[in-house]
């Protein structure tokens, strides 16, 4: 399909599925936390429901749609040119019948959905509170980066009313921020069933997290081996969204 593109804006492949992207150059554009969130969420059940929170480019829906079989995914965006972005690249791999992009603030979904709508959530929020980190930066960025439009308990509080009973929610996130992760999840009977360190090498600590809670579930914690995104000859282990399968 022929999509035209926009100032600044690039096509880059996937290298999953023949799976392409729309990205902007001087916009937020996806990195490795979404790749091995979408790699994390795989195991999400044949033809669920699920809803992406803040899907930014688009990239975890398109990802997922191959990753998971016979699931309905909407994505998520405040950013009304983000989002016609996303819609874009969901148009470029027709992937219409599978994918939907809506621009909203997630605190608005209660008015659009009813309670116990999806199978599972996944979300890869902005990491930094207010008030923290450099905001010298375009909105875009900010908005991307910083709790400014949504704040972390936002984003479990609207998880947990649109996911049904002992529905998933998958999370990227930073270490630094899971002791607040943890004690939002619970509050809101999202059980913390799967946490996963993720780390440069052997020799560094974590970076990111991932996570994975269950509604309504009785309390079990599997704390898994960590990924290692580099191994000792400073090689990627993981090059691409293909090798992630």
């Amino acid at each position: 399909m022929e999509i035209n593109l926009k100032e600044n804006e690039r096509i880059d492949d996937l290298e999953l599925n023949n799976l392409k992207i729309i990205q902007n150059s001087n916009g937020f554009c996806f990195g490795m936390d979404s790749v091995l969130l979408s790699d994390f969420a795989k195991d999400i059940k044949e033809s669920s429901e699920i809803i992406d929170l803040g899907t930014g480019t688009g990239i975890l829906p398109i990802l997922l749609s191959a990753k998971t079989k016979n699931t309905k995914i909407t994505g998520v965006e405040i950013q009304e040119q983000v989002a016609e972005m996303a819609s874009r690249s969901v148009k470029l791999n027709n992937l219409q019948n599978r994918i939907q992009i809506i621009c909203k603030e997630i605190k608005e979904l209660s008015k659009i959905y009813k309670p116990c709508t999806f199978d599972a959530v996944v979300t890869n929020p902005p990491y930094k509170k207010l008030g923290t980190g450099k905001i010298n930066e375009e909105e875009k960025m900010l908005i991307s980066k910083h709790e400014i439009k949504a704040s972390l308990k936002d984003f479990i509080e609207i998880s947990k009313y649109l996911l049904k009973d002992k529905g998933c929610i998958y999370m990227v996130h930073r270490p630094e921020r899971l002791v607040d992760i943890v004690q939002e999840l619970c509050k809101h009977n999202l059980e913390p069933k799967t946490i996963k360190f993720v780390q440069p090498n052997e020799d560094k600590k974590p970076n990111l997290v991932l996570i994975k809670a269950v509604k309504n579930a009785r309390p079990f914690l599997d704390l898994c081996k960590p990924i290692y995104v580099y191994d000792k000859n400073r090689q990627l282990y993981r090059r691409s969204a293909k090798n992630l399968q």
